[in-house]
Parts: C-alpha cells; structure tokens; sequence
C-alpha cells in the first residue's frame, strides 16, 4: 500500500544472533548437523517419552521455514513437545487456545490511545499481539472463526501483520504448530482445503506403546522434574534454513517427486486405477514443493549433502496425507488417505541416475 510505514517490534533474537551471521563452511555444518540432530532428541526424550518420528517430521518442517498441523487426541503432550523444542534451541514460544470468540486483533494486536503525561497529546500504540514470535502453538485452529483463522494464515504466508496502514515485521525464524482434535467436532469451523495446502505436513500423533505409558506415568507422577538444555540458537536454525534452500538435488529425485504429486491426480493421464477409483482430487504442485523441500531438510539434519528418493518417501505421507481427498468409494471401502499414500508409494516406480541419464540421452 502507499505509505505504508514498516515497524519491527521487538521479539527474541532481534539482535546479533538473528542478524547476518559469519558464513561458516556449510559441508562442516551439515557434518555437524548429525550430531546435533542427535543432542537435540536425547536432551527432548529428557522431558518427551517416545514420538521420535514426530519429532523428527517437526525438525524437517522447521529447517524448510514451513509450519505444521498436528492431529491427536487431548494429553499426548503436543503442548510439551513445542515448548520443550523452544526451550532446546533458546527460542521464544507462546500458545494461543482458539475459542469461537477469539478475534484477529486478539492473534496480531491491536491499536491503542495513549495519552502524554506531560504534553497531553494522543497517539495510537501497536500492542503486538502473540504471534509476535518465535515458535507459535495454535491449539485447536478449528474452534475459531474462518475470520480469525485466516488472520493467522496471512502472517504465516506473508510474515508480517498490517495494522492502520503500518506493516510490523514478524522476526524469523517463524514456526507455527497448529493442532486439531480429531474427535470434538461439534461447533468447529473445520479449515478448507486451500487453507490446509498452506502447511507443509498433516502430522499424526498417536497413543504411546504400553513401555512408553509406564514410562511416562513413571515420569509425571514424582516431585522430579526433567529439563531440556540448549542445544541450537536462532543463528544456526536460519543458516540451516539457508543451506536447505541451497542443497542440489538430482534430476532423477526431481523426477520421481512429480511422478508421486501427478501419479495422486485421478485426472491425469496414465494414472493408476486405483487413484480413479478413490480419489477425488489429488496434491497440486505445492506438494511437490514440499516433498523436495523436506527430503533435503531430512538429508541435512542426517548429516548428508545428497538427497535420495528414500528421502522422499520419508516425507511422503505427512506431506501428501492433508492434500489427496478421497471420494466416497474410499469412504465406502473403508480405504483411509493414508492408504492411498502408501499404495502410491508402492505403485511409483523410483527410476535410477543410470535410467534417466540413459532417457535423457535418447530425448537429444
């Protein structure tokens, strides 16, 4: 807009360690990288009883600069994993409960008129409101207004809040985790199809095995409790991010993540039978965006400059799982997005560096 004024109010890590940081030789930070990955999961099964792969689908979506949505019934400590996350890598978090009277000035701020002692003239003040953070928990994003939902959504995408023709910058790194209950529906305003293509991975948290269940009950129920110590900063969190952007990725990888994004499409030529038969629309090309993005986020945090098709697959169900929907077929037969997830995987053939050198070679 025109005029528009740009403010940047104050959050955690505005100073040196968010700013420009000294280039480092980024092959001795991905080396480096599996040993922190590996610190940063004992120092949070500190505090958080199993969930590993959980964990490690939050990381992947952290280091591509995405947000996540997490499923799962109340008490599997989705609450706990975020903070403790916050806490291991000296992050700012906060956690906003959606309610159906919650209002967008109540996520992004609002305007306020104050008064001076001294002059007695009136000025308006931004208020920055809770997503002015670091590390967002947006806990049952489905009990609050499309409205409000949407208000979220913009600072996600844009990262920035517009108030009385003013822009306030929201400092990265920028993480929102937003939950569902997959059991209370009533009053819930569910989010479109649109919205839900906006976050990298549907996660699915499920109930802990009868070990782990001793375990955490074992935990909980002492004077004693566990912390988690710092491992990462918001320097070395962004720098992770720039190199994920810049890793390469093989033209076969390329290949076979178009294949699995255009092979979910019932519409598309040459598609299998299965997918015209329980699919009603399938992942547009952000999926495939998002699988090549968290294949190289996997292979950096594991330590490794190259990324594979096993990477991909990896991610392939947390990314594909909110953005393939099922018709009614499916729904008869009991078939679940996730099976078609899976059967996809198996059906997509993964081609070779040796085949598409040898397919490259003969389109000359």
């Amino acid at each position: 807009m025109d005029n528009e004024e740009v403010v940047e109010p104050h959050v955690r890590g505005d100073g040196p360690a968010q700013g420009e940081v000294p280039v480092q030789d980024e092959e001795q930070l991905i080396a480096r990288l599996g040993e922190v990955r590996g610190k940063l999961l004992r120092e949070v099964r500190r505090v958080i009883v199993g969930q590993d792969e959980v964990l490690e689908q939050i990381l992947i979506a952290m280091f591509c600069r995405a947000h996540t949505l997490v499923v799962g019934v109340p008490g599997l400590a989705k609450t706990l994993i975020v903070r403790t996350l916050a806490r291991t890598m000296n992050l700012d978090f906060k956690r906003i409960q959606f309610t159906p009277d919650l209002m967008p000035s109540d996520i992004t701020g609002t305007e306020i008129l104050q008064i001076d002692p001294e002059t007695q003239q009136r000025d308006f003040k931004f208020i920055p409101g809770p997503v002015f953070t670091n590390i967002l928990l947006a806990d049952e994003i489905n009990r609050t207004p499309p409205k409000t939902q949407a208000a979220l959504l913009e600072c996600m995408q844009e990262y920035r809040v517009t108030s009385a023709r003013r822009t306030y910058s929201i400092k990265p790194p920028f993480f929102v985790l937003a939950t569902q209950n997959p059991i209370e529906q009533e009053g819930t305003y569910p989010l479109p199809e649109a919205q839900l293509d906006r976050f990298m991975m549907n996660i699915i948290i499920q109930y802990p095995s009868r070990d782990e269940e001793i375990e955490i009950v074992r935990r909980t129920t002492t004077e004693e409790t566990a912390d988690a110590r710092l491992v990462m900063d918001a320097a070395e969190i962004l720098q992770v991010q720039r190199i994920v952007r810049r890793v390469p990725v093989s033209d076969h990888v390329l290949e076979y993540v178009a294949d699995l994004a255009r092979g979910s499409r019932p519409n598309s030529e040459n598609t299998f039978q299965f997918i015209r038969d329980w699919v009603e629309w399938g992942a547009g090309p952000r999926a495939a965006q998002y699988l090549v993005l968290g294949a190289k986020a996997r292979a950096v945090i594991a330590g490794r400059f190259n990324v594979s098709c096993a990477d991909v697959r990896a991610v392939a169900l947390p990314v594909l799982r909110h953005r393939i929907i099922t018709n009614f077929n499916a729904d008869s037969q009991g078939v679940r997005v996730d099976d078609v997830v899976a059967k996809l995987l198996q059906s997509v053939p993964e081609p070779s560096e040796a085949s598409y050198a040898r397919k490259a070679r003969g389109n000359r």
